[in-house]
């Protein structure tokens, strides 16, 4: 008997969808718990993306040049784990489900394997800093996948429906969200705190570091698998991805996913360089009085700003997806993002209130950023297991992490790369001036704002093509519960007309 095919499926009628089925419904503490995931995940990603470049040139006082490639180093071998996790996730069994197990084995060495990622070592041999970077990164990401895919794995087994995921993921973003703002803008008044910027750091890793294990052992003890709605898949890891790559929604997503995070991660990562260098003047820790905040830096209230409109216009983003769709949302999100990438470039030193109202503007759609490409992706696994017969969500979620991490080491690897190529000069450590040349800031000036527009441009295209609507995929579901029906009743399947 023919497998059903997505694409070969008539278009469905339009169907309400507006609100999910008992079975499906997800409760509001299981959404809770769950989010609390994204608390640790964000802010790991967080504080690595926006402070750890600045962090190796201007403390480790690694060249960017060779700071660049120790990031690209470790994605050599997140290339391999990355699957191997996710399918290893599909494949076991215990009494506490295939995901559960992680969580509990791995949170506590993820938080410390941080900790170590923020050392700045003694060693004064350039070779021997690069040597170090590298292990450290490499050691901090394979903790970080095998404790985040497991946990990404968990989501579309929790319900298939289409405007429960969008809501799943928006109760994630929020934690997602409030862990970014509270590491961009905490971060560097830790540091900040501390005589010594070495000092800061280790600081913040331990606070940071400490409380990133703890959502995950929260989620193993509040948290339940659906175990009769997983099948242990039957293929290796290379039929399994030979697989993966007919799916036509999975490698548009996976694009859109690259795209939309490299904007992000790249954006941050240049953001302090920003406004260090070309706002500030080059004067460290600058102050800022805010009512109610008190002294802030910066650096702090920029991302301050970003990130808490970022999480007011997460319902928002939720409530376009529901009344449009994923697809239409997003490419809204991402035009109006790209408009704002495009004005950073006219931002002048000292202008700082020009820079607030664009960190505003650019927080509505950093939203959007967060929570429909996330949204999106369960959608795709329906359209495998509709393909396949097989579910393969770990799979799926171990190659989702490592385009993730591939953004994160791209964005860090091509910024550094453009900073050594125009000249950027390490400050003398505990510097409090140091200005760069101009060709310098020019360089920094064009990778923070229109050189993000040109990856958004990428994703609205790329998601143009993007193929599961609501009705697509309301009937890809339909047709999985007639298939899983007479999986487990055959001898009543054939029975009928």
């Amino acid at each position: 008997m023919a497998k059903a095919q997505p694409h070969a499926v008539p278009p469905a009628q339009p169907t309400d969808n507006s609100s999910a089925s008992d079975e499906q419904r997800v409760p509001l503490l299981t959404k809770l718990v769950y989010g609390t995931g994204d608390w640790s995940m964000a802010s790991f990603n967080t504080i690595r993306q926006i402070f750890y470049a600045i962090f190796l040139t201007d403390v480790v006082g690694l060249a960017p040049g060779l700071a660049s490639f120790a990031a690209l180093l470790g994605i050599v071998w997140d290339a391999i784990n990355d699957p191997i996790i996710g399918s290893l996730s599909d494949r076991i069994t215990t009494r506490w489900g295939r995901r559960r197990p992680f969580l509990l084995l791995f949170s506590i060495p993820f938080g410390a394997a941080f900790v170590l990622l923020w050392w700045a070592p003694p060693w004064e041999h350039p070779a021997a800093l690069m040597v170090h970077v590298t292990l450290a990164y490499m050691l901090a990401d394979t903790l970080q996948t095998l404790v985040v895919v497991p946990f990404l794995a968990l989501m579309p087994e929790m319900t298939e429906d289409y405007d429960e995921r969008t809501s799943l993921t928006s109760y994630r973003m929020v934690f997602n969200l409030i862990a970014s703002l509270a590491a961009a803008a905490g971060a560097p008044e830790i540091v900040a705190a501390f005589d010594t910027p070495q000092r800061g750091y280790m600081v913040m890793a331990l606070i940071f570091g400490g409380l990133g294990a703890l959502p995950f052992l929260l989620i193993f003890l509040l948290t339940r698998e659906r175990h009769e709605q997983s099948s242990v898949p039957d293929l290796n890891i290379r039929q399994s991805l030979k697989l993966a790559w007919r799916n036509v929604p999975f490698r548009i997503a996976t694009g859109i996913n690259l795209l939309n995070w490299v904007t992000f991660d790249l954006v941050a990562l240049m953001l302090p360089y920003f406004l260090k260098y070309w706002i500030d003047g080059g004067e460290q820790a600058h102050q800022i009085a805010v009512p109610l905040l008190g002294n802030l830096t910066t650096e702090s209230l920029v991302f301050f700003i970003l990130l808490t409109t970022a999480i007011a216009a997460v319902p928002l983003w939720n409530y376009a997806a529901h009344h449009w769709n994923k697809r239409t949302a997003y490419i809204a999100g991402m035009s109006f993002w790209a408009v704002v990438q495009i004005l950073v470039i006219t931002v002048m030193p000292g202008q700082y209130t020009y820079m607030f109202i664009l960190a505003f503007f650019a927080g509505i759609s950093v939203s959007t950023a967060h929570v429909l490409p996330n949204a999106l992706f369960p959608d795709v696994l329906e359209w495998d297991e509709l393909l396949t017969g097989r579910r393969r969500d770990g799979m799926y979620y171990g190659i989702l992490n490592l385009t993730r991490k591939v953004t994160s080491a791209v964005s860090i690897f091509l910024a550094l790369q453009v900073l050594a190529l125009f000249n950027y000069q390490t400050p003398p450590i505990g510097a409090t001036f140091f200005q760069q040349s101009p060709e310098t800031l020019a360089a920094i000036r064009a990778l923070t704002g229109p050189g993000g527009a040109v990856f958004l441009f990428g994703a609205i295209i790329m998601t143009f093509f993007y193929p599961v609507t609501r009705e697509q995929h309301a009937r890809m579901r339909r047709l999985l519960a007639r298939r899983r029906a007479r999986q487990r009743h055959p001898q009543q399947s054939e029975s009928q007309p």
